[in-house]
């Protein structure tokens, strides 16, 4: 496998010389969390799909496809369906807010009181979804070098944590190219004809497999309604990937460009179910069904081709993993730690300062990250608790915001605390991997959050001025002090 580790060592030195390159570029604090706000429609699609399609669309997208057939396809799917809505309805919107983090869009929209519970509920997500792409490199660099697990966590996750905290986003921008690129010949060009062909085509598929394989529905009507719930949702809220709308060049862009990566997604979610399908008739009694990647890259491909395709699985898992770092040190830093030590914003001249707290962050963020890791066994649970607590917790405060004017402050907290709690309290009742929390959970957090609203005072007037000349573009630059809801005068 010469040929194979010469390509992978290759793209891994290639991610950390962009690391360095990134590190020359990114000298202020908008360059380093957000590129600057500079992106046009080429890089911001090749980004944004390339975050969105990480470990678990891949190596787990083609084992759904290997247990399920076609219908394996949804999970996958229904990423693309969200980050399809939220370019269409939200992205322009959001990219002209020119905010860091969705906790200071809270700010901005309630009044200065909605961020610090967020913030911490929005880290507990990106931190896990950083922690689950980096157990991910157990199983690529095990398939690769036949490395022990620990030491597989380590180098993958130390390769990430370098460029990411060199360049910050800038860096991540780079290498975020390189791997859409990557996985699109890796993945749909070379593994998916390949896969097919081997398989014995479309027509041996059939002939060998229950016709349920190909029944777009035979995964099962409340597991896609779920994946809706948790996926498209959260793809309307995450950190991750506001972040990435924050570095579009224009809100056309974030349009536009969303769009095509999300149409993007929907081709992917459809190959890797195919390629589980074909992998289902040549090892038709795997031990695991995300086994099923592995197996047929190693056993099925060329010699070089194996070692690109491997590459791109690694790029999958590596844009995913930088994505959720850079995004939870940027919440720990701006959204927590700034407002625990009573940072209320800095001078211009201090933006530099900005770029070695937030590097500061993302290394220390990075160690934890593999840390946690290396001591924790179970992936699915922990990405189900996070997307729950992500989605019950936040999804109506935030939607809210956007599109009800009479939500308040003491609302949009309500919702955060009872959806939060109702989450945790239903996954210990019903179990982590149970459908109940988060469809209980979201019901309970839209009821409070419209009951409160309703029975508090409205947010005050020059708190929605300012939401309102922000959405349009208009309003201050970052930094400049927002106004803040005070309580009407008493009348005389």
């Amino acid at each position: 496998m010469a040929v194979d580790y010469t390509v992978i060592v290759v793209y891994l030195a290639g991610m950390l010389a962009m690391g360095w390159w990134g590190m020359r570029r990114a000298k202020s604090k908008a360059e380093f969390l957000v590129a600057g706000r500079r992106l046009g429609p080429w890089m911001y699609s090749g980004t944004m799909a390339a975050i969105v399609l990480g470990g678990a669309s891949t190596i787990g997208g083609v084992g759904l496809g290997y247990q399920y057939g076609l219908s394996g396809a949804w999970m996958v799917f229904t990423i693309g369906l969200g980050l399809l809505a939220l370019s269409v309805f939200f992205s322009a919107r959001i990219a002209r807010l020119k905010v860091y983090t969705v906790s200071e869009m809270l700010d901005l929209r309630y009044g200065g009181r909605a961020g610090v519970i967020s913030g911490v509920v929005m880290w507990a997500y990106t931190l896990m979804l950083a922690v689950t792409s980096t157990i991910a490199y157990a199983t690529i660099f095990d398939v690769l070098f036949d490395l022990n697990r620990t030491v597989a966590i380590i180098i993958g996750g130390a390769i990430v944590v370098a460029y990411s905290t060199l360049g910050g986003m800038w860096s991540i921008t780079l290498t975020d190219m390189v791997q859409f690129v990557v996985k699109t010949i890796g993945v749909l060009l070379l593994l998916l004809p390949i896969a097919v062909v081997k398989a014995g085509g479309f027509g041996e598929m059939k002939a060998k497999l229950p016709t349920e394989y190909f029944d777009p529905l035979g995964v099962g009507g409340e597991t896609i309604f779920t994946y809706v719930l948790i996926y498209t949702f959260g793809m309307l809220i995450g950190q991750d990937i506001w972040q990435r709308v924050f570095t579009a060049r224009s809100d056309k862009v974030a349009r536009y460009g969303g769009t095509v990566a999300g149409t993007y997604c929907l081709v992917y979610a459809i190959a890797g179910a195919v390629i589980g399908t074909a992998a289902k008739v040549m090892y038709p009694k795997l031990p695991s069904a995300d086994a099923a990647f592995a197996t047929i890259v190693k056993d099925e491909l060329p010699m070089g081709v194996r070692g690109l395709v491997l590459a791109a699985a690694l790029a999958a898992v590596m844009s995913t993993s930088s994505g959720a770092l850079i995004a939870c040190a940027t919440v720990a830093n701006n959204d927590i730690w700034s407002r625990l030590r009573g940072a209320v914003g800095k001078p211009a001249g201090e933006e530099h300062d900005e770029v070695k707290g937030n590097r500061a962050f993302i290394l220390v963020m990075g160690v934890a990250v593999i840390v946690i890791a290396i001591a924790l066994n179970d992936v699915v649970e922990a990405l189900t608790v996070a997307y729950n607590l992500l989605v019950g917790g936040l999804l109506v405060p935030i939607l809210g915001g956007l599109l009800w004017r009479r939500g308040t402050a003491p609302g949009a907290l309500a919702a955060v605390v009872a959806g939060g709690l109702s989450v945790i309290g239903l996954m210990w009742w019903y179990g982590i991997l149970a459908n109940e929390p988060v469809y209980y959970g979201l019901l309970t957090s839209l009821a409070v959050y419209v009951v409160v609203s309703l029975a508090t005072r409205p947010t005050d007037a020059r708190v929605l001025a300012a939401w309102r000349e922000r959405l349009a573009g208009r309003g201050a630059e970052p930094g400049a002090e927002q106004p803040v809801a005070e309580p009407a005068p008493t009348p005389q």
